[in-house]
């Protein structure tokens, strides 16, 4: 495990050399600006959510990003089959059950992808993934009730048991295989209070598979690629409006060298 930081450079090296597209089912509040990231990063988005392509653009991709935010039935079955088609090509798949607890839409069909499709990474925040393993929890909305800490075994376990890593974003990130746990304490508060910075980091997750065989070191590499975009912006904005903006400058000028020097991976 040692190496990480500058691994995390090595990757943002390659995304901005390779450009994988990465292929997004994501939500209407955040399209533009998970989009607008993606770039940023090197990476080149599409969004593409049609039952009757996304056999083909998943073909194409280099990850694939589920994100449940504003989920319909339709779209739920546009994610069980690119991802599945996903998994037949060997194309990395990331889920993000935004909401996931708060309503049985969403449980229900966050547990049908990774139980009928699969997928190679989970991101979401610490009640998310604590209702993926447990009926009782609930969420408020979309954001969390509980602490990384809270959910920290439970992620253990779930990883364990569907064979993929798992990562809770929070004040300092946990990625598990269930086996090897890595935390990044990048990131700053105010974050937290700019709709989607969630989901960007999940979309900069599938970028990071694209180029990392080892899912844990790509989830947790990218998490804090996003956690020093985000004190970077902080450092220099008044307020969340200002910090989104700045955060998308932010994770353009980020270099690799930058990134070995200011990633904050431990195990």
């Amino acid at each position: 495990m040692e190496g990480l930081a500058q691994r995390a450079a090595e990757c943002l090296a390659e995304i901005r050399e390779k450009q994988p597209l990465i292929h997004n089912i994501t939500n209407f509040v955040v399209m533009n600006s998970t989009a607008n990231a993606l770039l940023a990063c090197g990476a080149s988005p599409v969004m593409a959510h049609a039952l009757e392509e996304v056999e083909q653009m998943v073909s194409f991709a280099g990850a694939l990003v589920l994100n449940i935010g504003t989920l319909t039935p339709p779209w739920v079955e546009s994610m069980l089959l690119a991802a599945k088609k996903a998994r037949a090509l060997g194309v990395p798949a990331i889920l993000d059950p935004v909401g996931s607890g708060a309503t049985a839409l969403r449980t229900e069909s966050s547990r049908r992808i990774i139980n009928q499709a699969g997928v190679s990474v989970v991101r979401g925040n610490a009640s998310e993934v604590l209702s993926l393993t447990d009926s009782a929890s609930r969420t408020k909305g979309v954001d969390s009730a509980h602490s990384v800490d809270e959910a920290s075994q439970a992620a253990r376990d779930l990883a364990l048991a569907i064979d993929t890593p798992v990562a809770i974003t929070g004040a300092v990130d946990l990625i598990t295989d269930g086996k090897r746990t890595l935390r990044v304490a990048n990131g700053h508060p105010m974050m937290t209070k700019v709709t989607g910075t969630g989901c960007l980091a999940s979309a900069i997750i599938g970028a990071f598979l694209a180029v990392e065989p080892d899912y844990l070191v790509a989830s947790a590499a990218a998490l804090a690629y996003v956690g020093l975009a985000g004190e970077r912006a902080a450092a220099v904005s008044p307020g969340p409006g200002s910090l989104q903006v700045n955060m998308l400058d932010a994770l353009y000028n980020i270099s690799p060298a930058d990134l070995a020097q200011g990633a904050q991976i431990r195990a």
